[in-house]
């Protein structure tokens, strides 16, 4: 099944709007400004900064009238990825240091709270074997989320991490 997502420049799904299908890297020239959102259908990551850099917020199907005030995001959505569906397995495995060295632990399910699994919360490196993942830089699935798809992130700042905490980590699972 395919996803798609509508970007509005006003509020309520009003002014000039731009659909999109699968990954964009740059919405730059699509629009000045997005001020709601509507998923008509799969799951989106936005990115504030095009190339997929910057914040970035998990979207699945709804509609968003007024996404700065419910996601607290300001109207700069410059790129998109679509996440497809995964019906598989998940597999992760999870390093304390760069280039995936030190100790490595292994994650095929969701886990609330890095801390009291692992007993640290510190992981510089992984390697998505499979399934799509949501890392939290708190506990219980909040803050700062990041997007990880199968592949290796040899450093956090991979996966877009601005530390290398990590609190919480959970599948991306259609509902």
């Amino acid at each position: 099944m395919m996803g798609k997502i509508i970007f509005y420049e006003d509020k309520n799904f009003g002014g000039r709007h731009h659909e999109c299908m699968s990954d964009c890297a740059d919405l730059h020239s699509m629009f000045n400004r997005c001020q709601s959102i509507r998923v008509v259908s799969g799951m989106f990551m936005i990115y504030e900064r095009p190339n997929f850099m910057g914040h970035q917020h998990f979207l699945r199907k709804g509609e968003y009238s007024d996404y700065m005030r419910m996601l607290g995001m300001n109207d700069c959505v410059k790129s998109c990825r679509m996440i497809p569906m995964h019906r598989g397995n998940f597999r992760m495995r999870l390093y304390d240091r760069s280039d995936m060295g030190g100790q490595m632990m292994e994650l095929d399910d969701d886990c609330p709270n890095c801390m009291d699994r692992f007993r640290m919360s510190d992981f510089n490196s992984c390697n998505v074997m499979d399934g799509h993942w949501l890392m939290y830089d708190q506990a219980n699935y909040r803050g700062r989320h990041y997007y990880l798809r199968p592949g290796q992130y040899h450093r956090y700042s991979d996966w877009g991490g601005m530390s290398s905490k990590i609190g919480s980590i959970r599948r991306i699972m259609d509902l």
